[in-house]
């Protein structure tokens, strides 16, 4: 088959062949010496600029206040779960890293769960999740926030399936997480009105 209709074959099926330029090197680039002269030049100008390399642990980088970490599920004033399992942040998850099964809530549970529907189980595969935030978007309980915390370093992959153990916050309320910053202020002045229900 000549050059020229496997060329034709190429365009007929995808409309982006190109012309490579077929130029011959000189004799400096055919030595490759300005080339690693080059690079040598560039290595050494780094050299008196200024570190951006953080000695960790020693050191920390400071992070936003809106930053993107580990995930937590909020409870009300009450300290009753607010995640209903409704499974919009599930839904609503780029990686599918969100898992749940709901139950109904019995008699005598109320104060542990704020709707007569709570998540039984609630997984996040750490691994696949992208930290993305779109949870967070799609909750309409204020339920799932991502909060400044880091998500650390295991030797196994089970290890990253975090469930409700890790990601519920203390019942204690000197312990919760304070999510506000990841709020507007319109968001914040709308919680103070107790008429929603939303608020209550």
């Amino acid at each position: 088959m000549s050059k020229t209709l496997k060329q034709e074959k190429m365009n007929s099926l995808t409309n982006r062949s190109k012309i490579v330029s077929n130029k011959q090197m000189n004799f400096w680039e055919r030595i490759y010496i300005p080339a690693i002269l080059k690079g040598l030049g560039i290595t050494f100008v780094h050299l008196f600029r200024e570190k951006v390399t953080f000695q960790y642990p020693e050191v920390k980088r400071e992070f936003s206040e809106i930053y993107r970490g580990q995930h937590v599920l909020k409870r009300d004033d009450q300290g009753r779960e607010r995640c209903t399992a409704c499974g919009l942040c599930a839904v609503a998850c780029p990686a599918e890293a969100i898992t749940m099964v709901a139950a109904e809530r019995k008699p005598g549970e109320e104060h542990l769960y704020r709707e007569e529907k709570y998540a039984a189980v609630y997984e996040i595969n750490m691994l696949r999740c992208i930290f993305c935030g779109l949870c967070e978007e799609a909750c309409p309980k204020e339920a799932i926030f991502l909060t400044s915390a880091t998500v650390a370093s295991e030797y196994t992959r089970d290890k990253f399936i975090y469930g409700k153990e890790l990601l519920t916050e203390p019942m204690d309320p000197a312990k919760r997480i304070d999510i506000s910053k990841r709020q507007t202020k319109e968001v914040l002045e709308f919680k103070k009105d107790l008429k929603h229900k939303h608020n209550r």
